[in-house]
């Protein structure tokens, strides 16, 4: 049996490098080497990054490491008619080095937040809590940083999102904030200081009671390209931050949302079938992070979870998809995802690279589509 099972693995792997070799001249990406054996990632081409997945195949291999670009296909539609590939605790990353002598804390990203946006990364999950006199970035618990949990100032990670909004004019930006910051106008002023406000989307121009939001290309020729939510509630009427329930559905995030079949809200946020809020986050990790299972996870159980949610949201697709270990997978992983679901939203097709680049109507490919 368990050669069986592994002569089904690997022609299931085959199957999918094929498939995924057939949009390499839509989406920018070159996928010539996709599947192919390496030792690094120069042995593949652009767009593919050379890792392990014990799970599907042995030893090291070609896999995607990058998105497609939805709003190179179109840009005319509303910011809640694009999905955007989210990093769960995006600062908690093996890049960065200590910065108060000790970290006894997970992991949940190996690419610093600059790499992650650089490889089509728009939307960050960064937990906010007063430390030192300053805000820091943690991962924490009972709402409080020490030393052991604690990651950097915030204002260094909002640098590099200010340096990547002024160097990619036309792209937009989200972030997730688990916010723990008590001391009055903290965010403004880190987000301030970060040199962030210019960017700034606000609350005011938020659509109420499920309305689309603003069209990406008014949003980019306005520059308001920075979208922030908070968990605290108080902080939208105090500084100006939405709050995050008030605009967003959420699955269960952890192990309990883990459960095949099974897509619940997050206790905090409205159920999913909600649709007085026009964006949904769909959150696949475990609650704990170990690369041996992001492999797995952002393969085909994702697909399989973002379909489930579809239908517990009330036919909606995910806006927003966080995972743990972005670029591991078997093959296509999150950034196959992301493409389906941009290509539902865009086109009402399986895969974004079915959609005809400039359309402003859900058109399909008809070489695709055969």
């Amino acid at each position: 049996m368990q050669g069986y099972y592994y002569f089904v693995l690997r022609v299931d792997l085959k199957e999918k490098e094929n498939t995924l070799r057939e949009v390499r001249d839509c989406s920018g990406i070159s996928l010539e080497s996709l599947g192919d054996e390496c030792s690094s990632d120069a042995d593949c081409q652009t767009g593919l990054s050379c890792f392990s997945c014990s799970e599907a195949f042995d030893g090291l291999r070609c896999i995607r490491s990058t998105t497609t670009n939805q709003f190179e296909f179109m840009n005319s539609l509303p910011f809640n008619r694009y999905a955007y590939l989210t990093t769960h605790n995006s600062f908690a990353n093996e890049v960065e080095p200590l910065h108060t002598g000790i970290r006894l804390t997970f992991l949940n990203q190996e690419d610093n937040v600059t790499q992650q946006l650089n490889n089509g990364v728009r939307a960050l999950m960064l937990d906010t809590y007063d430390f030192k006199g300053d805000i820091w970035l943690c991962h924490s618990f009972g709402g409080r940083c020490h030393d052991f949990t604690a990651f950097w100032l915030a204002i260094d990670t909002l640098k590099e999102v200010e340096a990547f909004l002024s160097a990619n004019p036309s792209e937009i930006v989200t972030l997730f904030l688990e916010d723990y910051v008590e001391t009055p106008n903290g965010l403004s002023k880190v987000f301030k200081d970060a040199g962030l406000m210019k960017y700034w989307f606000p609350v005011s121009s938020m659509p109420q009671n499920g309305q689309d939001w603003p069209l990406v290309k008014d949003m980019v020729a306005r520059n308001q390209r920075f979208v922030v939510f908070t968990s605290a509630k108080s902080k939208q009427e105090s500084e100006g931050i939405a709050y995050q329930w008030n605009y967003v559905v959420e699955n269960h995030y952890g192990d309990v949302g883990e459960h095949p079949g099974e897509c619940s809200n997050r206790g905090e946020s409205a159920p999913l079938d909600d649709k007085s809020k026009s964006l949904v986050l769909i959150n696949h990790f475990h609650s704990i992070a170990l690369k041996v299972m992001a492999c797995e996870d952002n393969s085909a159980s994702l697909i399989s979870m973002l379909d489930t949610c579809y239908g517990r949201a009330g036919n909606r697709w995910a806006n927003f998809v966080a995972v743990d270990y972005y670029k591991r997978s078997d093959g296509g992983g999150v950034f196959q995802a992301v493409d389906k679901l941009n290509g539902q939203l865009l086109c009402c097709c399986d895969d974004v690279h079915s959609c005809v680049p400039g359309s402003s109507t859900a058109t399909c490919s008809a070489t695709k589509d055969q």
